[in-house]
């Protein structure tokens, strides 16, 4: 079985003192001495710093939640991947669908971005998933398919290790509507065919694709039970102890029944 993983998206939230609190609570919750899945924090970029020294010896990761495919230079509110880095990030997640529809991203962009953050030897976290209307529509496959092929096209097979997906189907980010567990493997299934064509059978079976969209302890649970998925991209939910907490707990409990 694959390593799971929690990964909480703190998006445009948090204090410089929320921040510092809630990693320190996650922190203490889990040590690495007994953590049996990787946990992930990206909080915002002017928090980053605080948090990480908050996390520093734990068992949880520093994540970013977007990056520019540029080197350092004249691109003025953007930050490197070398930024990144310097401040002790270990992974990013990169393509968000509030990126994609909010703030224009294309799979053009994202691409650029994936091959930059992978070259540096960060961890990318690519997010994909369908509007409403294009789940409605029977669409789902063929944007799923375009996202990837468009997201990974320059991505080579060296740097598709370490590559993880997260399935986010739009309709479902903040809405308080859930993919049922059947509709998440469903996608989750299609992702793991497409990588397989694309990559082989190796890389198919081992890259872990994560559920994103309303994930809540009381659903975290019948989630991740799915063969097909490996973790879940926490949004609203991470920005709590008390709720994040629960999720975490339901990986562990999925990786304990697959011992």
């Amino acid at each position: 079985m694959k390593r799971m993983m929690v990964a909480g998206n703190w998006k445009m939230n948090t204090t410089s003192a929320s921040a510092v609190q809630l990693a320190g609570q996650l922190a203490a919750a889990w040590s690495e001495h007994h953590l049996a899945v990787d946990v992930l924090a990206c909080p915002p970029f002017p928090y980053l710093l605080p948090v990480r020294d908050q996390l520093a010896g734990s068992g949880v990761h520093l994540g970013a939640q977007d990056v520019y495919h540029e080197s350092p230079g004249a691109f003025t509110g953007q930050v490197a991947v070398e930024m990144l880095l310097d401040v002790g990030c270990q992974s990013v997640i990169l393509g968000h669908s509030e990126r994609r529809h909010v703030l224009g991203e294309t799979d053009a962009d994202i691409c650029s971005k994936v091959i930059a953050a992978r070259d540096a030897g960060l961890q990318v976290i690519l997010c994909v998933g369908e509007l409403l209307s294009e789940r409605e529509s029977g669409d789902m496959e063929a944007v799923l398919n375009r996202q990837l092929s468009g997201g990974l096209a320059e991505v080579s097979d060296t740097l598709v290790n370490d590559l993880i997906i997260a399935y986010e189907p739009v309709w479902a980010i903040g809405t308080g509507v859930t993919a049922s567990p059947e509709q998440a493997d469903e996608a989750h299934a299609f992702i793991r065919q497409h990588l397989t064509d694309r990559y082989g059978a190796e890389v198919g079976a081992s890259t872990r694709i994560l559920y994103g969209g309303s994930v809540k302890p009381d659903n975290a649970l019948s989630l991740m039970r799915q063969p097909n998925v490996d973790g879940a991209l926490v949004g609203g939910a991470s920005l709590t102890l008390e709720q994040f907490q629960p999720i975490i707990e339901a990986a562990v409990t999925v990786t304990q029944e697959s011992d």
